[in-house]
């Protein structure tokens, strides 16, 4: 049998073949689980609402399921996450769960509806542990929360997680489950995805559902699956992806093997490397040399609208919240109720006008056509950058000296991220290894539209090209 932390750390498909060799049980697993987040949630604060009942009850039915023999129910089994435990960003509808988005205003927002996203994960059989902490409606990178408190990066507890999926994070890297879906606007995947050390899929725009997600920006915003290997993302995002009844995403997966073996990637000239710190620097080298002494092609090219990304996106973030907001009655009816973070950046977009709305739409698709061109013209298939310029700063740390200016830690996390949001594409966050103070570095991939089962083969292959020993954060131990 394996032992606590191994059980904590497996893999979807280790624990599946435990379930299907009655080694293991799905009830025995879920409720070792729960006994694991009532252990240490209080010290990370990763879950805001722990779904114990329902998941149990969850387990239960696919334990029946997945029995040899006789039982209530006929046998099914439904596929790789059947009876596998997985979480939840709470602003993601769950029927009869409450649903806060992280804030005071729906504190107790309980809705009659799932998701279609989580439809498909109870069709697939998986068992929801709970919903994740997260930065206020979504609106910000840190995931520091007035209103339940901040997610604690397992790494280190005295750090910030990363958001706004930083409680879906936390709990991957913890060992408190096998998986979780979380939503992007800016970077809310994939930036507590780098900071602690697991792999997080911000999809194109439309490959996943976002109907029944409570929105920032519908216009940038995103659902994607996050896990601890590229294998479980995929397998997530298989049966999330919008798209039903076609070639399954490993299968597609497989057949990108020989381009994945040689990839064609672009570094981009401008932009991605103006501020970042030495440790994510190094950290980034030693990936490309890795990339390259395995066969990758590896080509500088040069996306010159890339320094036009961070401001088009605020503009359209920052206009389309406020509508969201406003339309909603919320604001600025019930402002006080905001965090103060938040609350000032639901002021900006009363400063964005129609005019500039267009205008950064108008940039939008500029910088679209030219990223296109550029993977065209150049036969690549991703960019690979890293993907944030900083590991994870302490709590109350606002502001990081970073190439000889001071910038506000915020403005750093989102900076690598946004261009991918703002061109609707997928990328991926995978990590690429520690710093000496044991912080996870993150890198990214940026493909075209589409390219999901690219990019996952991608960041597979890279898992299996770093051989050192995997290692399980000392706090959660």
């Amino acid at each position: 049998m394996l032992t606590d932390s191994q059980l904590a750390f497996a893999s979807i498909g280790e624990i599946g073949k435990l379930f299907r060799g009655r080694k293991l049980s799905p009830v025995e697993l879920t409720g070792w689980l729960l006994t694991r987040i009532e252990k240490l949630n209080p010290q990370l604060n990763s879950f805001l609402t722990v779904t114990g009942e329902l998941a149990l009850k969850q387990a239960a039915k696919a334990e029946a399921e997945l029995a040899k023999g006789k039982s209530r129910w006929p046998r099914r089994d439904r596929g790789p996450l059947h009876g596998i435990p997985i979480s939840l960003k709470d602003n993601i509808y769950t029927a009869g769960i409450r649903t806060t988005a992280g804030s005071q205003i729906l504190r107790d927002f309980v809705p009659v509806q799932d998701a279609p996203v989580v439809t498909a994960l109870y069709e697939a059989g998986a068992v929801l542990l709970g919903k994740t902490n997260m930065h206020e409606f979504a609106y910000g990178a840190t995931n520091n929360n007035p209103h339940f408190g901040h997610a604690h990066n397992p790494w280190d507890i005295a750090r910030i997680s990363g958001g706004s999926s930083g409680g879906s994070a936390v709990a991957l890297a913890a060992g408190l489950g096998y998986g979780s879906i979380g939503t992007d606007t800016g970077g809310s995947i994939r930036i507590p995805s780098s900071l602690c050390g697991i792999v997080g899929l911000k999809t194109g725009l439309g490959a996943v559902s976002t109907k029944n997600v409570i929105p920032l920006s519908p216009s940038l915003d995103v659902v994607g699956p996050m896990a601890r290997t590229a294998t479980d993302a995929a397998l997530l995002y298989d049966i999330v992806r919008t798209t039903c009844g076609s070639q399954s995403l490993l299968r597609a997966s497989k057949s990108n093997s020989a381009r994945a073996r040689r990839p064609r990637l672009g570094i981009p000239k401008e932009f991605f490397f103006d501020l970042l710190s030495p440790e994510v620097a190094a950290g980034y080298e030693s990936a490309i040399r890795l990339l390259r002494k395995n066969g990758a092609h590896l080509k500088k090219v040069s996306l010159p609208l890339l320094n036009q990304t961070e401001e088009a996106g605020n503009q359209i973030a920052w206009a389309e919240a406020l509508h969201y907001h406003q339309q909603s009655g919320w604001f600025a009816a019930r402002s006080a109720e905001y965090g103060e973070d938040v609350r000032s950046r639901l002021e900006m977009g009363t400063r964005v006008s129609a005019v500039m709305y267009l205008q950064a739409l108008e940039a939008r698709e500029r910088f679209i056509a030219q990223f296109h061109a550029l993977l065209s013209e150049n036969s690549l298939d991703a960019l690979v950058v890293p993907t944030t310029p900083i590991t994870a700063p302490l709590i109350d740390e606002e502001s990081i000296s970073i190439g000889g200016t001071i910038q506000p830690t915020r403005a750093l996390l989102l900076r690598l991220n946004r261009p991918a949001n703002l061109a609707g594409i997928p990328s991926i966050s995978v990590p690429c290894g520690f710093t000496n103070g044991n912080l996870p570095i993150g890198l990214q991939f940026i493909g075209a539209l589409t390219s999901e089962p690219l990019l996952l083969a991608l960041a597979r292959r890279f898992e299996e090209l770093q051989s050192s020993t995997a290692r399980v954060p000392f706090s959660v131990a």
